[in-house]
């Protein structure tokens, strides 16, 4: 009853469609790149509104995991894996293990983790069929990512805020955050903490209330983000946010945020740099769960602090970023694109001993 085909899609290694009756299993996985080692994603769990919708969606984020893991030189390729479902309704133990079952059949050349709509306990369910899973509710493994994605995303804000005013502090800067996820929560922790003034919005009212109340933050309607006058705009939802019709009504001075593929289109990022707002390439900045889980796969096992500490170059990496950017007159979102493709094409990071899966 279970069905997997292969969809040849250029410049793509390898791409699944996989279906299961039984469970209700419809899902993708996309595979991009694996020169520097085998692919490593999330598994997004969401009711895409169509199956041509997930399959998009699937090869947007699969590219992006492969730069994104390229810059962060953590020895992974990129890849993605989304599942037609609503995870709070269909989410089921018997669907959980058919994915495992599709992912066991690619032998290795992808590594899930969870993404939004997943969860670590989900991961669990799924290595019952496979042993190509990380991010791990184990001891051995890396955990819940989120608290290391909320740290860097807090570093690039810091080097945005250096280059912006030449110091890093962030007292009394307005940052305006989209999303309250597990993401989303935690940096708002953060920044409550480092004197930020907060403005939020989710769509859980409920959820909003309470941070609001824990953070004195200022509450906007998600609908009206894209006009709130902030110095940082920071999504952390979903991506295309930024997008030819938001763009006009930005009052930003830098677009800082978690959400995977913010530019709705790689030619916003030009719109940006015209309109003197610094972006900060999404797959830069949101590259710590990523760099924690593959900390994982060290010859010495998972340790946290190593996984901290790498997480903190995502400083010193859009650092760069902004410096060359503006030595070469081009927008940032293109210059990360250039890096990441020279570290391919000349395999800088490049894992050179095999990951050794459990049987």
């Amino acid at each position: 009853m279970l069905n997997i085909k292969e969809i040849i899609v250029p410049n793509f290694e390898k791409v699944i469609e996989a279906q299961d009756t039984k469970s209700g299993l419809h899902c993708f996985i996309a595979i991009h790149n694996t020169s520097l080692g085998p692919a490593m994603g999330g598994t997004r769990i969401y009711p895409y509104n169509s199956p041509q919708d997930a399959f998009e969606d699937a090869l947007k984020l699969g590219k992006a995991m492969t730069y994104k893991s390229a810059l962060a030189e953590n020895g992974l390729g990129g890849g993605k894996a989304v599942i037609i479902a609503n995870p709070k309704t269909q989410k089921t133990k018997e669907l959980l293990l058919s994915f495992g079952e599709v992912l066991n059949s690619l032998k290795g050349q992808f590594i899930a983790a969870e993404d939004v709509g997943s969860t670590p306990d989900d991961m669990a369910i799924i290595r019952k069929k496979t042993p190509f899973v990380g991010a791990l509710p184990i001891d051995e493994s890396s955990g819940d990512p989120s608290r290391f994605t909320a740290w860097g995303i807090y570093r690039g804000i810091r080097a945005v805020a250096k280059k912006l005013w030449n110091s890093e502090c962030l007292g009394k800067k307005i940052i305006a955050i989209q999303g309250l996820g597990s993401v989303g929560s935690k940096l708002a922790n953060i920044l409550f903490w480092e004197g930020a003034y907060l403005i939020i919005c989710d769509k859980d009212a409920k959820l909003v209330h309470e941070q609001s109340i824990l953070y004195g933050a200022q509450v906007v309607d998600p609908k009206d983000f894209i006009d709130i006058r902030c110095d940082i705009l920071s999504p952390c939802a979903l991506g295309g946010i930024i997008n030819d019709e938001a763009i006009p009504k930005l009052h930003c001075k830098a677009i800082a945020g978690a959400a995977n593929n913010q530019l709705a289109d790689p030619k916003n990022g030009m719109e940006l740099m015209k309109r003197g707002i610094l972006y900060a390439p999404d797959y830069v900045i949101n590259a710590g769960g990523i760099i924690n889980a593959s900390v994982e796969f060290d010859p010495k096992g998972y340790d946290p602090k190593t996984a901290r500490d790498r997480v903190n170059h995502i400083y010193d990496t859009l650092s760069l970023i902004f410096e060359r950017a503006d030595k070469e007159h081009k927008p940032t979102n293109i210059i990360a694109d250039e890096v990441a493709e020279f570290k391919l094409k000349h395999s800088i990071g490049k894992r050179l001993q095999p990951i050794r899966f459990p049987s």
